[in-house]
Protein backbone atom coordinates (compact mmCIF):
# COMPACT_ATOMS: atom_id res chain seq x y z
CA UNK A 1 0.00 0.00 0.00
CA UNK A 2 2.73 2.09 0.94
CA UNK A 3 5.17 1.37 -1.80
CA UNK A 4 4.46 4.37 -4.60
CA UNK A 5 5.25 6.99 -1.37
CA UNK A 6 8.47 8.72 -0.15
CA UNK A 7 9.96 6.40 2.96
CA UNK A 8 11.84 9.90 3.45
CA UNK A 9 8.28 11.96 3.41
CA UNK A 10 6.58 8.97 5.45
CA UNK A 11 9.64 9.30 8.16
CA UNK A 12 9.46 13.07 8.28
CA UNK A 13 5.49 12.75 8.68
CA UNK A 14 5.25 10.54 11.67
CA UNK A 15 8.72 12.30 13.44
CA UNK A 16 6.51 15.38 12.94
CA UNK A 17 3.12 13.80 14.40
CA UNK A 18 4.83 12.35 17.59
CA UNK A 19 6.95 15.38 18.72
CA UNK A 20 3.67 17.45 17.52
CA UNK A 21 2.01 15.41 20.17
CA UNK A 22 4.94 15.25 21.98
CA UNK A 23 5.67 18.95 22.76
CA UNK A 24 2.06 19.87 23.82
CA UNK A 25 2.39 17.82 26.72
CA UNK A 26 6.10 19.33 28.13
CA UNK A 27 4.71 22.80 27.20
CA UNK A 28 2.36 22.44 29.69
CA UNK A 29 3.66 20.97 32.53
CA UNK A 30 7.17 23.27 32.30
CA UNK A 31 4.69 26.23 33.17
CA UNK A 32 2.37 24.04 35.53
CA UNK A 33 5.59 22.51 37.23
CA UNK A 34 6.60 26.23 38.48
CA UNK A 35 2.52 27.65 38.90
CA UNK A 36 2.49 24.48 41.43
CA UNK A 37 5.58 25.82 42.96
CA UNK A 38 4.46 29.47 43.68
CA UNK A 39 1.01 27.86 44.97
CA UNK A 40 2.95 26.01 47.44
CA UNK A 41 4.88 28.72 48.40
CA UNK A 42 2.25 31.28 48.82
CA UNK A 43 -0.05 28.86 50.70
CA UNK A 44 3.61 28.77 53.11
CA UNK A 45 3.98 32.32 53.40
CA UNK A 46 0.29 33.31 54.01
CA UNK A 47 -1.45 30.18 55.33
CA UNK A 48 -4.45 31.01 53.15
CA UNK A 49 -6.65 27.54 52.09
CA UNK A 50 -7.17 28.41 48.24
CA UNK A 51 -3.60 28.14 47.34
CA UNK A 52 -3.35 24.87 48.84
CA UNK A 53 -6.26 23.98 46.95
CA UNK A 54 -5.12 25.22 43.72
CA UNK A 55 -1.84 23.18 44.33
CA UNK A 56 -4.15 20.13 45.09
CA UNK A 57 -6.26 20.69 42.01
CA UNK A 58 -3.65 21.25 39.49
CA UNK A 59 -1.05 18.67 41.21
CA UNK A 60 -3.24 15.98 39.37
CA UNK A 61 -3.27 17.28 36.44
CA UNK A 62 -0.17 17.52 36.83
CA UNK A 63 0.81 14.29 37.64
CA UNK A 64 -1.20 12.94 34.30
CA UNK A 65 0.69 15.56 31.79
CA UNK A 66 3.85 14.80 32.99
CA UNK A 67 3.21 11.00 32.71
CA UNK A 68 2.15 11.29 28.93
CA UNK A 69 4.55 13.64 28.59
CA UNK A 70 7.43 10.82 29.41
CA UNK A 71 5.52 8.19 27.36
CA UNK A 72 5.45 10.27 24.03
CA UNK A 73 9.00 11.42 24.63
CA UNK A 74 10.34 7.66 24.81
CA UNK A 75 8.87 7.10 21.57
CA UNK A 76 11.33 9.80 19.99
CA UNK A 77 14.06 8.11 20.61
CA UNK A 78 13.62 5.10 19.28
CA UNK A 79 12.86 6.66 15.86
CA UNK A 80 16.52 8.01 15.68
CA UNK A 81 17.43 4.67 15.56
CA UNK A 82 14.61 3.21 13.09
CA UNK A 83 14.35 6.05 10.49
CA UNK A 84 17.22 8.26 11.15
CA UNK A 85 20.12 6.18 11.69
CA UNK A 86 22.32 7.96 9.46
CA UNK A 87 21.62 11.30 11.04
CA UNK A 88 22.18 9.34 14.74
CA UNK A 89 25.55 8.00 13.43
CA UNK A 90 26.71 11.15 12.05
CA UNK A 91 25.61 13.55 15.16
CA UNK A 92 25.81 11.08 18.14
CA UNK A 93 29.82 12.10 19.31
CA UNK A 94 27.86 15.85 19.79
CA UNK A 95 23.84 15.13 20.12
CA UNK A 96 24.29 12.22 22.63
CA UNK A 97 26.51 13.31 25.27
CA UNK A 98 23.93 16.41 25.76
CA UNK A 99 20.71 14.07 25.71
CA UNK A 100 22.44 12.08 28.74
CA UNK A 101 23.10 15.59 30.49
CA UNK A 102 19.84 16.26 30.00
CA UNK A 103 18.48 12.68 31.28
CA UNK A 104 21.38 12.79 34.15
CA UNK A 105 21.05 16.19 35.23
CA UNK A 106 17.08 17.18 34.52
CA UNK A 107 15.11 14.32 33.94
CA UNK A 108 16.20 12.49 37.07
CA UNK A 109 15.11 15.40 39.43
CA UNK A 110 12.17 15.89 38.19
CA UNK A 111 11.59 11.76 38.71
CA UNK A 112 13.60 11.53 42.10
CA UNK A 113 11.40 14.25 43.52
CA UNK A 114 8.19 14.20 41.53
CA UNK A 115 7.08 11.39 44.36
CA UNK A 116 7.27 13.70 46.94
CA UNK A 117 6.16 16.34 46.25
CA UNK A 118 2.82 13.93 44.58
CA UNK A 119 2.51 12.30 48.32
CA UNK A 120 4.95 13.69 50.73
CA UNK A 121 2.77 16.50 51.44
CA UNK A 122 1.39 14.45 54.62
CA UNK A 123 4.52 12.70 55.32
CA UNK A 124 7.56 14.54 55.11
CA UNK A 125 7.35 18.28 56.28
CA UNK A 126 5.92 21.47 54.82
CA UNK A 127 9.48 22.63 54.01
CA UNK A 128 10.83 18.94 52.63
CA UNK A 129 7.17 18.79 50.34
CA UNK A 130 7.87 22.04 48.84
CA UNK A 131 11.92 21.97 48.64
CA UNK A 132 10.99 18.79 46.62
CA UNK A 133 8.26 21.09 45.03
CA UNK A 134 11.02 23.33 43.73
CA UNK A 135 12.89 20.80 42.44
CA UNK A 136 10.52 19.29 40.08
CA UNK A 137 9.92 22.98 38.27
CA UNK A 138 14.00 23.37 38.11
CA UNK A 139 13.81 19.98 36.98
CA UNK A 140 11.12 20.89 33.97
CA UNK A 141 13.06 24.01 33.21
CA UNK A 142 16.56 22.00 32.87
CA UNK A 143 15.29 19.43 30.40
CA UNK A 144 14.10 22.54 28.33
CA UNK A 145 17.43 23.50 28.30
CA UNK A 146 19.46 20.35 27.36
CA UNK A 147 16.81 19.92 24.42
CA UNK A 148 16.91 23.14 23.19
CA UNK A 149 20.53 23.09 23.64
CA UNK A 150 20.51 20.12 20.71
CA UNK A 151 17.65 21.87 18.84
CA UNK A 152 19.45 25.11 18.59
CA UNK A 153 22.73 23.42 17.81
CA UNK A 154 21.16 21.88 15.03
CA UNK A 155 20.02 25.15 14.02
CA UNK A 156 23.19 27.23 14.32
CA UNK A 157 25.80 24.26 14.58
CA UNK A 158 29.07 25.46 15.89
CA UNK A 159 32.17 24.17 18.05
CA UNK A 160 32.36 20.74 15.76
CA UNK A 161 35.03 19.87 13.49
CA UNK A 162 34.28 16.71 10.59
CA UNK A 163 35.83 13.50 11.13
CA UNK A 164 37.40 10.89 8.21
CA UNK A 165 34.21 8.57 8.53
CA UNK A 166 32.13 11.89 8.17
CA UNK A 167 30.70 12.17 12.15
CA UNK A 168 30.46 15.45 13.98
CA UNK A 169 33.02 15.50 16.70
CA UNK A 170 32.82 18.25 19.32
CA UNK A 171 36.18 20.91 19.92
CA UNK A 172 34.65 23.15 22.22
CA UNK A 173 31.57 21.84 24.01
CA UNK A 174 30.98 25.53 25.65
CA UNK A 175 30.19 26.95 22.01
CA UNK A 176 28.03 23.66 21.41
CA UNK A 177 25.83 24.47 24.13
CA UNK A 178 25.54 28.27 23.95
CA UNK A 179 25.01 28.04 20.53
CA UNK A 180 24.29 31.65 18.30
CA UNK A 181 20.25 30.55 18.50
CA UNK A 182 20.21 28.73 21.82
CA UNK A 183 19.62 32.06 24.50
CA UNK A 184 17.21 33.53 21.71
CA UNK A 185 15.16 29.87 21.22
CA UNK A 186 15.33 29.15 25.42
CA UNK A 187 13.69 32.70 26.31
CA UNK A 188 11.03 32.60 24.11
CA UNK A 189 10.33 28.62 24.37
CA UNK A 190 9.96 28.56 28.27
CA UNK A 191 8.01 32.02 28.00
CA UNK A 192 5.68 30.54 25.44
CA UNK A 193 5.31 27.65 27.76
CA UNK A 194 4.08 29.82 31.02
CA UNK A 195 1.61 31.57 28.61
CA UNK A 196 0.46 28.51 27.63
CA UNK A 197 0.02 27.68 31.07
CA UNK A 198 -1.79 30.89 32.11
CA UNK A 199 -4.63 30.86 29.60
CA UNK A 200 -5.04 27.02 30.37
CA UNK A 201 -5.46 27.91 33.77
CA UNK A 202 -7.10 31.15 33.29
CA UNK A 203 -9.79 29.44 31.03
CA UNK A 204 -10.43 27.18 33.34
CA UNK A 205 -11.26 29.64 36.35
CA UNK A 206 -12.97 31.79 34.05
CA UNK A 207 -15.20 28.58 32.97
CA UNK A 208 -15.79 27.89 36.38
CA UNK A 209 -16.56 31.82 37.30
CA UNK A 210 -19.20 31.99 35.18
CA UNK A 211 -21.28 28.81 36.62
CA UNK A 212 -20.42 30.81 40.30
CA UNK A 213 -18.50 34.05 40.30
CA UNK A 214 -18.02 33.36 44.02
CA UNK A 215 -16.19 30.37 43.36
CA UNK A 216 -12.87 31.40 45.43
CA UNK A 217 -10.20 29.15 44.06
CA UNK A 218 -11.61 29.66 40.57
CA UNK A 219 -11.16 33.56 40.97
CA UNK A 220 -7.75 33.07 42.42
CA UNK A 221 -6.38 31.07 39.33
CA UNK A 222 -8.45 33.80 37.18
CA UNK A 223 -6.92 36.31 38.82
CA UNK A 224 -3.15 34.74 38.64
CA UNK A 225 -3.63 33.83 35.21
CA UNK A 226 -4.26 37.42 33.90
CA UNK A 227 -1.42 38.62 35.62
CA UNK A 228 0.83 36.15 33.65
CA UNK A 229 -1.08 37.01 30.64
CA UNK A 230 -0.17 41.13 31.33
CA UNK A 231 3.32 40.80 32.20
CA UNK A 232 4.49 38.05 30.18
CA UNK A 233 2.41 38.58 26.66
CA UNK A 234 4.75 41.99 25.91
CA UNK A 235 8.47 40.49 27.11
CA UNK A 236 6.96 37.13 24.77
CA UNK A 237 6.37 39.33 21.84
CA UNK A 238 9.82 41.61 22.23
CA UNK A 239 11.80 38.02 22.87
CA UNK A 240 10.48 36.55 19.62
CA UNK A 241 11.18 39.82 18.00
CA UNK A 242 14.86 39.39 19.39
CA UNK A 243 14.44 35.28 18.31
CA UNK A 244 14.11 36.34 14.61
CA UNK A 245 16.51 39.33 14.33
CA UNK A 246 18.76 36.54 15.52
CA UNK A 247 17.14 33.82 12.74
CA UNK A 248 17.83 36.38 10.21
CA UNK A 249 21.34 36.28 11.35
CA UNK A 250 22.11 32.85 11.15
CA UNK A 251 19.32 31.36 9.37
CA UNK A 252 17.86 34.22 6.24
CA UNK A 253 16.58 31.66 3.83
CA UNK A 254 14.09 30.75 6.55
CA UNK A 255 13.28 34.46 7.33
CA UNK A 256 12.35 34.89 3.75
CA UNK A 257 9.94 31.73 3.84
CA UNK A 258 8.44 33.38 6.93
CA UNK A 259 8.07 36.58 5.30
CA UNK A 260 6.91 35.31 1.81
CA UNK A 261 9.67 37.21 0.80
CA UNK A 262 10.67 36.14 -2.99
CA UNK A 263 12.16 38.73 -4.27
CA UNK A 264 15.15 40.82 -2.61
CA UNK A 265 13.77 44.52 -1.89
CA UNK A 266 16.54 46.37 -3.54
CA UNK A 267 14.77 49.85 -4.46
CA UNK A 268 12.78 50.25 -1.66
CA UNK A 269 11.77 48.81 1.87
CA UNK A 270 10.20 45.80 2.51
CA UNK A 271 6.39 45.17 2.93
CA UNK A 272 5.18 43.36 5.88
CA UNK A 273 2.83 40.66 4.17
CA UNK A 274 -0.21 40.49 6.63
CA UNK A 275 -1.91 37.52 4.27
CA UNK A 276 -1.26 35.87 0.26
CA UNK A 277 -0.72 32.74 -1.43
CA UNK A 278 2.77 31.40 -1.81
CA UNK A 279 3.32 30.67 -5.17
CA UNK A 280 6.71 28.43 -4.84
CA UNK A 281 6.42 27.66 -8.99
CA UNK A 282 5.90 31.20 -9.97
CA UNK A 283 8.24 32.44 -7.17
CA UNK A 284 5.91 35.59 -5.96
CA UNK A 285 3.22 35.83 -3.64
CA UNK A 286 -0.44 35.83 -5.06
CA UNK A 287 -3.43 37.91 -3.20
CA UNK A 288 -0.92 40.04 -0.78
CA UNK A 289 -1.84 42.27 1.22
CA UNK A 290 0.88 44.00 3.31
CA UNK A 291 1.74 47.16 4.80
CA UNK A 292 5.10 49.03 2.63
CA UNK A 293 8.22 49.30 4.06
CA UNK A 294 7.37 47.74 7.73
CA UNK A 295 9.09 44.55 7.33
CA UNK A 296 12.23 46.30 6.47
CA UNK A 297 11.40 48.43 9.74
CA UNK A 298 11.11 45.07 11.81
CA UNK A 299 13.92 43.66 10.22
CA UNK A 300 16.50 45.72 9.81
CA UNK A 301 15.47 48.73 11.59
CA UNK A 302 15.67 50.77 8.72
CA UNK A 303 12.42 51.76 6.13
CA UNK A 304 14.49 51.04 3.21
CA UNK A 305 16.56 48.45 4.86
CA UNK A 306 17.16 45.80 2.11
CA UNK A 307 16.50 42.26 2.94
CA UNK A 308 18.01 39.06 1.17
CA UNK A 309 14.66 37.27 -0.47
CA UNK A 310 14.48 33.37 -1.27
CA UNK A 311 15.64 34.23 -5.08
CA UNK A 312 19.63 34.71 -3.24
CA UNK A 313 19.42 31.25 -2.51
CA UNK A 314 19.22 28.09 -4.79
CA UNK A 315 15.55 26.61 -5.82
CA UNK A 316 16.57 22.92 -4.42
CA UNK A 317 17.12 24.45 -0.50
CA UNK A 318 13.92 26.40 -0.17
CA UNK A 319 11.50 24.81 2.45
CA UNK A 320 8.26 25.00 2.34
CA UNK A 321 7.00 28.48 2.27
CA UNK A 322 2.84 27.88 2.67
CA UNK A 323 3.88 25.63 6.13
CA UNK A 324 6.55 28.56 7.59
CA UNK A 325 4.56 31.44 6.08
CA UNK A 326 1.22 30.51 7.77
CA UNK A 327 2.40 28.87 10.72
CA UNK A 328 4.46 32.24 11.77
CA UNK A 329 1.10 34.54 11.15
CA UNK A 330 -0.68 32.01 13.55
CA UNK A 331 1.83 31.69 16.02
CA UNK A 332 2.08 35.57 15.75
CA UNK A 333 -1.43 36.13 15.98
CA UNK A 334 -2.13 34.19 18.84
CA UNK A 335 0.37 36.50 20.80
CA UNK A 336 -0.72 39.45 19.77
CA UNK A 337 -4.53 38.08 21.02
CA UNK A 338 -3.03 37.14 24.13
CA UNK A 339 -1.78 40.75 24.74
CA UNK A 340 -5.10 41.98 24.10
CA UNK A 341 -6.23 39.80 26.79
CA UNK A 342 -3.71 40.65 29.44
CA UNK A 343 -4.25 44.58 28.64
CA UNK A 344 -8.51 44.06 28.64
CA UNK A 345 -7.61 42.27 32.41
CA UNK A 346 -5.31 44.51 33.29
CA UNK A 347 -8.52 47.40 32.44
CA UNK A 348 -10.58 45.57 34.69
CA UNK A 349 -8.93 45.15 37.16
CA UNK A 350 -8.28 48.93 37.30
CA UNK A 351 -12.13 49.12 37.34
CA UNK A 352 -12.71 46.14 39.51
CA UNK A 353 -14.65 43.98 37.98
CA UNK A 354 -12.41 41.28 36.73
CA UNK A 355 -14.83 38.80 38.49
CA UNK A 356 -17.75 40.58 37.23
CA UNK A 357 -17.00 40.64 33.28
CA UNK A 358 -18.05 37.66 31.38
CA UNK A 359 -17.23 38.67 28.10
CA UNK A 360 -13.86 38.61 29.48
CA UNK A 361 -14.35 35.04 30.64
CA UNK A 362 -15.65 33.76 27.80
CA UNK A 363 -12.74 35.27 25.62
CA UNK A 364 -10.58 33.52 28.27
CA UNK A 365 -12.58 30.11 28.13
CA UNK A 366 -12.13 30.09 24.09
CA UNK A 367 -8.62 31.40 24.44
CA UNK A 368 -7.36 28.06 26.49
CA UNK A 369 -6.00 25.88 24.06
CA UNK A 370 -4.31 29.14 22.17
CA UNK A 371 -1.12 28.48 23.88
CA UNK A 372 -0.50 24.98 22.64
CA UNK A 373 -1.74 26.00 19.00
CA UNK A 374 1.12 28.80 19.08
CA UNK A 375 4.01 26.33 20.52
CA UNK A 376 2.87 23.98 17.74
CA UNK A 377 2.71 26.27 15.05
CA UNK A 378 5.91 27.77 16.28
CA UNK A 379 7.67 24.39 16.13
CA UNK A 380 6.81 24.22 12.54
CA UNK A 381 7.59 27.29 11.92
CA UNK A 382 11.49 26.57 13.11
CA UNK A 383 11.69 22.75 11.98
CA UNK A 384 10.27 23.05 8.11
CA UNK A 385 12.10 26.68 7.67
CA UNK A 386 15.44 24.50 8.61
CA UNK A 387 14.82 22.05 5.73
CA UNK A 388 15.73 21.14 3.37
CA UNK A 389 18.76 20.17 6.18
CA UNK A 390 18.13 18.10 9.18
CA UNK A 391 22.00 20.27 10.69
CA UNK A 392 21.62 23.37 8.81
CA UNK A 393 23.82 23.78 5.67
CA UNK A 394 25.98 20.96 6.77
CA UNK A 395 23.70 17.59 6.62
CA UNK A 396 19.93 17.61 4.27
CA UNK A 397 17.31 15.35 5.45
CA UNK A 398 18.00 12.86 2.41
CA UNK A 399 21.14 11.79 3.64
CA UNK A 400 20.16 11.31 7.01
CA UNK A 401 17.43 9.02 6.62
CA UNK A 402 18.05 4.88 7.44
CA UNK A 403 17.68 3.02 4.21
CA UNK A 404 14.64 1.41 4.98
CA UNK A 405 11.69 0.79 2.95
CA UNK A 406 8.64 2.68 2.72
CA UNK A 407 6.40 0.00 3.42
CA UNK A 408 7.61 -0.02 7.30
CA UNK A 409 7.72 3.31 7.80
CA UNK A 410 4.09 3.83 6.68
CA UNK A 411 2.79 0.68 8.38
CA UNK A 412 4.69 1.90 11.95
CA UNK A 413 3.08 5.59 11.12
CA UNK A 414 -0.53 3.95 10.83
CA UNK A 415 0.33 1.88 13.84
CA UNK A 416 1.41 5.18 16.16
CA UNK A 417 -1.43 7.39 14.80
CA UNK A 418 -4.20 4.28 16.12
CA UNK A 419 -2.15 3.95 19.28
CA UNK A 420 -1.71 7.71 20.02
CA UNK A 421 -5.28 8.85 19.14
CA UNK A 422 -6.57 6.13 21.62
CA UNK A 423 -4.43 6.16 24.53
CA UNK A 424 -3.42 9.74 24.62
CA UNK A 425 -6.77 10.94 23.95
CA UNK A 426 -8.36 9.08 26.85
CA UNK A 427 -5.43 10.69 29.09
CA UNK A 428 -6.81 13.89 27.24
CA UNK A 429 -9.90 13.36 28.16
CA UNK A 430 -9.59 12.34 31.96
CA UNK A 431 -7.82 15.67 32.31
CA UNK A 432 -10.38 17.47 30.73
CA UNK A 433 -12.84 15.73 33.18
CA UNK A 434 -10.75 16.85 35.98
CA UNK A 435 -10.94 20.33 34.89
CA UNK A 436 -14.46 20.35 34.65
CA UNK A 437 -14.97 19.49 37.84
CA UNK A 438 -13.22 22.27 39.20
CA UNK A 439 -11.37 23.28 42.68
CA UNK A 440 -13.16 22.74 45.95
CA UNK A 441 -12.54 24.05 49.14
CA UNK A 442 -13.12 20.79 50.53
CA UNK A 443 -9.66 19.60 48.67
CA UNK A 444 -7.69 20.39 51.82
CA UNK A 445 -4.45 19.85 53.53
CA UNK A 446 -2.89 20.13 56.93
CA UNK A 447 -2.57 24.19 57.71
CA UNK A 448 0.84 25.71 57.26
CA UNK A 449 0.76 27.14 60.73
CA UNK A 450 -0.02 24.26 62.78
CA UNK A 451 1.91 20.45 63.24
CA UNK A 452 1.28 18.02 60.21
CA UNK A 453 -1.50 15.64 61.08
CA UNK A 454 -1.54 12.00 59.84
CA UNK A 455 -4.61 11.53 58.93
CA UNK A 456 -8.44 12.34 58.99
CA UNK A 457 -10.49 15.05 59.13
CA UNK A 458 -11.24 16.93 62.15
CA UNK A 459 -13.64 19.68 62.75
CA UNK A 460 -11.67 23.15 62.64
CA UNK A 461 -12.12 27.09 61.93
CA UNK A 462 -13.28 28.42 59.04
CA UNK A 463 -11.17 28.01 55.64
CA UNK A 464 -10.19 31.08 54.28
CA UNK A 465 -11.08 31.14 50.13
CA UNK A 466 -11.11 34.30 47.67
CA UNK A 467 -13.95 35.34 49.14
CA UNK A 468 -13.11 35.02 53.04
CA UNK A 469 -14.28 32.56 55.39
CA UNK A 470 -16.35 29.80 54.48
CA UNK A 471 -17.45 26.81 57.38
CA UNK A 472 -15.66 23.90 56.72
CA UNK A 473 -13.16 21.32 57.63
CA UNK A 474 -9.26 20.09 57.81
CA UNK A 475 -7.00 17.71 58.00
Amino acid sequence: MFDTFDPILLARIQFAFTVAFHFIFPAFSIGLASFLAVCNGMWLATGRQVYLTLFQYWLKIFALSFAMGVVSGIVMSYQFGTNWSVFSDRTGPILGPMMGYEVLSAFFLEAGFLGVMLFGLNRVGKGLHFFATLMVAVGTLGSAFWILSVNSWMQTPVGYSVAANGQFVPEDWWAIVFNPSFPYRLGHTVLAAYLTTAFIVGAVGAFHLLRNRHNGPARKMFSMALWMATIVAPIQIFAGDAHGLNTLEHQPMKVAAMEGHFETNREGGMPLTLFGLPDMDEGRMRAEIGIPNVGSLILTHSLNGEVRGLDQFPREDWPNVWIVFFTFRIMVGIGFAMLGIGLWGLWRRWKGTIYDAPWLQRAMVAMGPSGLVAVICGWFTTEVGRQPYTVYGLLRTAESHSPIEAAAVGTSLVAFVLVYFAVFGAGTYYIMRLMGRGPSVFETGPDPREPIRTAGITPGPAMDTQEGPVSGARI
